[in-house]
């Protein structure tokens, strides 16, 4: 008898379990072949997913919404690398370094949020910038107290500007004008210039 209870919730789990590794599968699939051809289909990623197409719509209802999902992936996995950065420890300039290049890695695994119009709306783009750039400011305020930044600059200047050569750098990988090594040397000399620091590479 208390099989035959238990049957019940125990397919509930197994239904969302499934569920839950094929809009996984789908994410996945979604970050690997916008990577590599960002004009790709739901079609085409419902197919690299090993999904159906109903299946594909049924958890991310639009391109656009799957599109979110990849970049709201990207911001996870960055917070997630800054925090473990430690910005709070070292020379300023060094955690800016660290800063960098912890953000181009995430660029070098999810190349398809450097490409204009990915997300919704600016306020979209905005939102997910702001958990990253409220970690910077912190880092920028600090250098500036330090001396190790311009202090003549202002923080948010620091950051918009941080963010128009890390989208530069981007598109300059994206276009094939520069390789991945080539822009992110170019972007992390250009920044500590901004910044007020010598380059020591």
């Amino acid at each position: 008898m208390s099989e035959i209870q238990s049957s019940p919730p125990l397919r509930r789990r197994r239904r969302r379990a499934d569920a839950e590794r094929s809009s996984a599968a789908i994410l996945e699939a979604a970050i690997r072949l916008l990577g590599e051809r960002s004009e790709a289909t739901m079609d085409d990623i419902a197919e690299a997913a090993g999904v159906t197409r109903q299946t594909i719509y049924a958890h991310y209802t639009s391109r656009e919404v799957l599109l979110g999902a990849v970049v709201d992936r990207a911001t996870q996995d960055t917070l997630a690398a800054i925090d473990a950065a430690d910005l709070e420890q070292g020379p300023a300039p060094e955690a800016l370094l660290r800063f960098l290049d912890t953000s181009w890695r995430t660029f070098e695994r999810f190349p398809v949020i450097s490409q204009r119009g990915v997300t919704t709306t600016p306020q979209d783009e905005h939102d997910r910038h702001t958990p990253v750039l409220d970690r910077l400011l912190r880092l920028v305020r600090r250098g500036q107290d330090a001396g190790d930044f311009d202090s003549q600059l202002s923080p948010t200047w620091l950051l918009a500007a941080t963010v128009a050569l890390g989208h530069a750098a981007g598109e300059q990988v994206s276009s094939g004008r520069m390789t991945n090594q080539e822009a992110s040397t170019a972007l992390k000399r250009s920044v500590l210039r901004l910044y007020g620091v010598a380059a020591s590479e």
